[in-house]
């Protein structure tokens, strides 16, 4: 069974749609990456797993229930978290605020404190900085308190929008890695990315989006293979 099951959703800001029937699967224990230009709408498929948008059509099956439209903190409690794009951390909070926040639904505070000091172990400089305001950090950092602030909720689902956006090479690098321990630690992870060769290191599966529809789904080597796909998101073509 997938894990997540998004079927013919539809998506609308007014008049405009920006989802036009799009479905999709993302099966449990995976990494699944959605590639697609921006306008596409990549940030808006995301919001609405999330349940920040509502869907106007379709469902988004989660672990077999449809959770369209439910609140986001409802979908939360079900087992899925979203990083947003530009990390959106709570600036004026501490690092460590910012921790507790992401376990706010919470009522185990024995294991909320034990999972605070993994966070810190996964991430060493939020222990540096955990008294530190998130505003204060360097966008490497605000990414990592992101991710962090996100598992805090014991997600079966994270879903990653940009987790690369805006950030040194370097860190891109860092970010793509704590990506894949995640994936190793059981955690299943759908995320939106530009940065195709990045992406290609770490997801199982790619499906690209078009002005609000599923153009492409399969795996990495048919990604790759693909001479429109690889022009446009890996700068190259077969000679």
């Amino acid at each position: 069974m997938s894990l997540l099951k998004i079927l013919d959703v539809v998506t609308a800001y007014g008049k405009i749609e920006a989802l036009k029937g799009v479905s999709l699967e993302v099966a449990p224990g995976s990494i699944t990456c959605l590639l697609g230009p921006n306008g596409a709408g990549k940030t808006t498929l995301m919001m609405t797993v999330a349940g920040i948008l509502k869907p106007r059509k379709g469902s988004v099956l989660f672990a077999g229930e449809d959770i369209a439209g439910r609140a986001p903190h409802d979908i939360v409690a079900r087992g899925v978290a979203l990083v947003p794009e530009n990390r959106l951390v709570f600036p004026a909070m501490t690092v460590l605020e910012n921790l507790l926040a992401g376990a706010y639904q919470r009522g185990d505070n024995k294991a909320v404190a034990e999972d605070i000091d993994r966070m810190y172990a996964r991430f060493p400089r939020l222990r540096e900085r955990s008294a530190q305001h998130a505003g204060t950090l360097s966008g490497g950092e605000q990414q990592m308190l992101a991710v962090a602030r996100a598992l805090m909720s014991r997600p079966r689902l994270l879903l990653m929008d940009e987790p690369s956006l805006g950030l040194a090479p370097l860190v891109v690098e860092e970010i793509f890695r704590i990506i894949a321990e995640l994936h190793r630690d059981g955690v299943s992870i759908f995320f939106v990315e530009q940065n195709a060769h990045m992406a290609l290191k770490v997801a199982q599966h790619f499906f690209l989006i078009e002005q609000g529809r599923i153009s492409f789904s399969g795996t990495p080597g048919a990604l790759a293979e693909d001479e429109v796909i690889r022009r446009a998101y890996l700068g190259s073509t077969q000679s």
